[in-house]
């Protein structure tokens, strides 16, 4: 069965998005080790919610996951996406993450977006939480685990300096 894994950056303060969904402060990561790259030839499929796709639609360039299959959990149509973008719905997040699953096929799912991510971790249906922490306080914006609704153990897996001031912390989550 593919695992569900979370990579994500955050603020030192734990924002992933300045209060207008801002990322421009992620480029003080520049000249870190490229750790994106690596991660994602392991994954077959990436779940994402729709606020965390408009960002990522309106970057310039190449659309950043190639051709990987991308799910995006939204009961609205999606203009203009890439060809290996699809809307998906369904009653619940468990929904979402078994279609993200056979997506994957036997490879690993990409779980991004705040809302996304925390409601899985409270369904109980993240295996790996991947955390590059960025050498900046932001002061507001949007919070990581913040609305979570228990308490979730994480085990730290590593830690490692990456460059340029950042640290990635990679748990497994649960006893």
């Amino acid at each position: 069965m593919p695992r569900i894994r979370v990579f994500i950056a955050a603020s030192l303060d734990g924002f992933i998005a300045g209060p207008n969904d801002e990322l421009d402060w992620l480029d003080v990561g520049r000249g870190a080790e490229d750790t994106f790259t690596p991660f994602m030839r392991e994954i077959g499929a990436l779940l994402m919610g729709r606020r965390t796709y408009d960002v990522a639609a309106g970057f310039e360039g190449d659309w950043p996951y190639g051709d990987t299959p991308v799910l995006v959990a939204t009961h609205r149509p999606l203009e203009g996406a890439a060809p290996s973008v699809r809307a998906v719905e369904a009653e619940s997040v468990d929904g979402l993450l078994d279609e993200a699953q056979r997506a994957a096929g036997d490879k690993d799912v990409y779980l991004d977006g705040g809302a996304l991510i925390r409601a899985a971790l409270d369904a109980g249906r993240i295996d790996e939480i991947t955390v590059t922490v960025l050498p900046i306080i932001l002061g507001a914006g949007l919070p990581l685990f913040a609305a979570a609704l228990a308490r979730h153990t994480l085990g730290l897996e590593s830690s490692r300096e990456i460059g340029a001031g950042l640290v990635q912390l990679r748990y497994h989550v649960g006893e």
